[in-house]
């Protein structure tokens, strides 16, 4: 009969732990040397050559602790000490022999039937130089030598070995199916065996169970080595030896190895033990001899030191864990994303209001770090329920400038932000300049110039249409990526303007295609047959006033965002295709983006709870971003623009606007007579 070894833990602490023990020690524990309870996990998934890991993070302290999903908890206990002459000086010994002795009395009394994740415990030994940022530490994973060495009835086998596909699969089902209607995985569970068909059973039927010999008893191992089980599995065997010694001959242990192969779980490697269970004295008084301490990276027996002096500042701590969801979708769900290309990109939000604090929030979480925040208004008591960077603070002594009181909060959030606020306002045309205002009007026009040139995205999220004139006219010219997003009451638009590369100019009808190059595409002055003009004038408060559902910021602003991130991973960035018919086609649709379709336009009625998703192309008369505006806004300058916004029906004539509506009233109508009607009548906008 051959001698089980198992394969001891290797410990790993995220540096979220230390920093949250140096917290707990300021604020809480003082002086105070008495043991903590803290927690630890474990994965049943590691890869080939892994060594069976446990470990800590921030939430190890967390008294309603939750393992990650899929991942199994070990119960730990703290000793921290005050100075690094007591961490040196404490009994190891005693430690290691008081936590067998707990062990032990739990086996006598059977608590583990009812709570088997209690057969994983660990000591966690520290001292915390908080001067330094040294951390000293040592852990131990005790475990009880009894048997003094178990013993196995025949050789250890894989599951791939003496199971066929088919039987693996129906393995695999039943216990996905076992372990995915409970709030946390189980540690260990029971396995009856019928045929090509397997049951799960709770660990707490045991003792009715363990007479079948279609039984098994079921553990989820963290070692990846093909004849050693992992360190849980010692504290288990001992378990069943102790309980049943006398009663059974032998006990099937089933070591599950829940690895990804391809994307696809399989069980092939786990490993099937047949236990050999002695006839023992279960009445003996010693406690067995306890096991565990850790070696170190010497592979001695000793404790280790980390020094985190460059990392546990909390500003750095919170640079390398706010991102920390970003690099989880790269594991498994996008491998492509590249968080480079998003993290390098410089945000400019014209527009600190409802919708760009939501906006400047999104982008946060997708991981820009740089975004500048422009408003030339205050905010008020009616902004802070609606706008979520503003607090009741910010109201106060007639209100902060919106753009600085939204940067600064970006930076309160997580002081890694560089964000920076601008009080500016944009001239719009409709709006005429006064001459003792033209030089500061000039400025103004310099100083959104210099932004727009500084930044790589531009979002327009201003109350009124004729304030995005400017921007949208400077953006083309320099081009630059514009996201557009307008609300109204239950209804919101949010559009990529077309930025023109000259890869795929030219004139084409958008019915002849399936899908408008991004160098084609329209801006939001694109369908109008008229310059923007003052839409303020004459207008009572509700009118003036973006009044809407408060819902649709939200959902223009997630959507705003989350278009502006597909760009910047589609391989075509801004030329990225859009498709030409609305919704349902754009439901079988397929990208080069991993993030999926980019479209043009997307059109949302919160009436109806419903999203279309026109694509047009750019209007060769278009007021803003006409070959005909761009070349005399480049040409000329200021002096265009000023004509601009003093001179109604200026930008009209210019692109020819004014020629083809004389053209139209002059073109001759045919009349219906009473009794005709038209096959179709279909209301534009």
């Amino acid at each position: 009969m051959a001698h089980i070894q198992f394969a001891p833990f290797s410990s790993v602490v995220d540096p979220g732990f230390w920093h949250k023990l140096t917290e707990k020690k300021l604020n809480e524990y003082g002086l105070d040397d008495s043991e903590r309870l803290i927690h630890g996990f474990f994965s049943d998934g590691n890869a080939p050559g892994m060594p069976p890991q446990l470990n800590l993070d921030y939430l190890a302290f967390n008294s309603q602790f939750n393992p990650p999903s899929q991942s199994f908890p070990a119960y730990g206990i703290l000793h921290n000490t005050n100075t690094l002459e007591s961490f040196k000086e404490k009994d190891k010994k005693l430690l290691l022999a008081n936590a067998g002795e707990e062990l032990w009395k739990d086996f006598q009394s059977g608590v583990f039937l009812q709570e088997p994740e209690k057969l994983c415990r660990f000591l966690l030994l520290t001292f915390a130089d908080l001067k330094k940022y040294h951390f000293y530490y040592w852990f131990a994973f005790p475990a009880l030598k009894f048997p003094e060495r178990s013993t196995l009835t025949e050789e250890p086998a894989m599951l791939e070995n003496i199971y066929s596909p088919e039987k693996l699969t129906s393995l695999i089902s039943a216990y996905h199916s076992f372990q995915t209607d409970r709030p946390n995985y189980a540690t260990c569970f029971l396995i009856q065996e019928d045929g090509d068909n397997f049951t799960f059973y709770e660990f707490a039927q045991l003792d009715v169970l363990i007479s079948k010999r279609n039984v098994i008893v079921g553990v989820c191992d963290p070692s990846s080595l093909d004849s050693y089980p992992g360190w849980p599995v010692r504290n288990l065997i001992s378990f069943l030896t102790y309980k049943y010694t006398g009663v059974v001959k032998s006990i099937k242990v089933l070591c599950v190895r829940n690895r990804t192969h391809d994307g696809v779980k399989h069980f092939g490697k786990s490993v099937l033990l047949t236990v050999d269970i002695p006839a023992l004295n279960k009445n003996i008084a010693d406690v067995p001899e306890c096991v565990g301490w850790e070696k170190n990276e010497r592979q001695k027996l000793g404790p280790r030191m980390v020094n985190l002096s460059n990392t546990m500042d909390p500003v750095r701590l919170a640079e390398s864990a706010v991102d920390l969801n970003l690099k989880l979708m790269r594991w498994r769900l996008l491998p492509d994303l590249q968080l480079e290309k998003i993290a390098s990109t410089k945000c400019l939000i014209l527009g600190s209001g409802t919708l760009g604090c939501n906006v400047a929030r999104l982008l946060m979480s997708w991981g820009i770090r740089h975004i500048t925040m422009v408003d030339n208004s205050k905010v008020s008591f009616s902004n802070p329920v609606r706008q979520t960077l503003f607090t009741f603070e910010h109201c106060l002594e007639g209100g902060q400038p919106k753009a600085q009181a939204a940067a600064s909060s970006l930076r309160t959030i997580f002081p890694g932000m560089k964000s920076e606020g601008k009080t500016l306002s944009i001239p719009m045309p409709g709006h005429a300049i006064i001459e003792s205002l033209v030089e500061q009007t000039r400025a103004e026009v310099k100083e959104l110039e210099e932004l727009i040139q500084s930044h790589d995205a531009v979002f327009l999220l201003m109350d009124t249409r004729e304030s995005r004139w400017l921007p949208t006219l400077i953006c083309a010219s320099k081009k630059k990526i514009v996201i557009n997003a307008a609300l109204g009451f239950d209804t919101f638009l949010v559009l990529r303007h077309g930025v023109k590369t000259g890869k795929a100019d030219g004139s084409m009808p958008s019915s002849m295609l399936d899908k408008i190059a991004g160098s084609l595409l329209g801006c939001y002055f694109c369908n109008d047959v008229v310059a923007p003009g003052n839409s303020t004038t004459d207008r009572t408060l509700d009118q003036q006033c973006t009044v809407t559902r408060p819902g649709i910021s939200m959902v223009a602003s997630a959507l705003a965002v989350e278009l502006l991130i597909s760009i910047l991973q589609h391989p075509l960035r801004t030329d990225a295709p859009a498709e030409v018919n609305s919704y349902d086609s754009s439901l079988l649709a397929e990208s080069d983006c991993s993030l999926g379709i980019v479209p043009h336009q997307i059109r949302g009625f919160l009436s109806r709870y419903q999203q279309i998703l026109p694509a047009t192309q750019a209007f060769h008369m278009c007021t803003a971003c006409s070959a005909k505006v761009i070349e005399n806004y480049e040409e000329h300058g200021f002096e265009f623009l000023l004509r601009a916004f003093n001179e109604p029906g200026y930008l009209e004539e210019l692109t020819g606007l004014t020629a083809m509506q004389t053209a139209t009233q002059d073109a001759e109508v045919w009349d219906l007579s009473d009794d005709e009607e038209p096959e179709s009548m279909e209301a534009t906008t």
